[in-house]
């Protein structure tokens, strides 16, 4: 399996773009509104990985965790 690389500073929309499983792991980590493509395309744009674990009090390294169980090299680049 190829690692790839996910920032978690980046919308929610851009990473579900980019990868489709990252809807799935997201949905199981407790992100359950995302499986609705209207919060997707609307919310998704704005809210980052990052800050949807903050509103939702979601420990970062149980996500960063599992992200990297599915093969995915966890950054946290900042667009700033």
């Amino acid at each position: 399996m190829q690692i790839k690389t996910i920032n978690i500073n980046e919308s929610v929309h851009e990473v579900v773009t980019k990868d489709e499983r990252v809807k799935t792991l997201l949905f199981e980590l407790g992100f359950k509104e995302i499986i609705k493509p209207a919060m997707l395309q609307t919310v998704g744009k704005i809210m980052t990985i990052k800050k949807g674990a903050a509103m939702r009090g979601i420990n970062l390294d149980v996500i960063k965790q599992k992200f990297e169980e599915n093969g995915f090299e966890v950054v946290e680049e900042s667009y700033e």
